[in-house]
């Protein structure tokens, strides 16, 4: 699955002008990862590993640039006011597929420490509102989850 997020985001990042475009995609969706991670107030060494290990599969880098992004995005989230300024990047650059699949590896973050907490489901479902993504939808990315062995 996150070979699959990771070709989309490739693609993506091909199409993109600038270093910076493909940059303010990454930071977005790492910053959501982590805001997941944090969701039920302490993010554990299990949901810290499960962001890096998305964001190295997905974004094809390494461990070192996995954690500098991690650091950039973790200062972003710190400055943000809402999840729309996150969100919007996800909707201007992704289809309504690759959203989906976003929702499904956030889904995998809040699952990382073996429980889902009222908090992040409450996150999750506020995201999935803002990526226009409806409840079924949701749902669905929720139970490719939690069903998955």
């Amino acid at each position: 699955m996150l070979k699959s997020l990771r070709n989309i985001v490739r693609n993506l990042a091909a199409g993109t002008d600038t270093p910076a475009g493909r940059h303010s995609l990454q930071l977005a969706v790492v910053a959501l990862l982590l805001e997941i991670g944090r969701a039920d107030h302490s993010l554990t060494q299990d949901e810290l590993a499960a962001v890096l290990r998305a964001a190295a599969a997905v974004f094809d880098i390494t461990e070192e640039e996995s954690n500098g992004l991690i650091g950039d995005a973790a200062s972003a989230v710190e400055a943000a006011v809402s999840f729309h300024e996150f969100t919007d990047v996800l909707n201007r650059e992704l289809s309504v597929a690759q959203k989906r699949q976003c929702l499904r590896e956030l889904w995998r973050v809040a699952q990382a420490d073996g429980r889902i907490d009222h908090y992040e489901e409450y996150y999750l479902r506020k995201l999935a509102d803002l990526l226009h993504l409806s409840h079924r939808e949701f749902i669905s990315a929720k139970l490719a989850v939690t069903d998955a062995p």
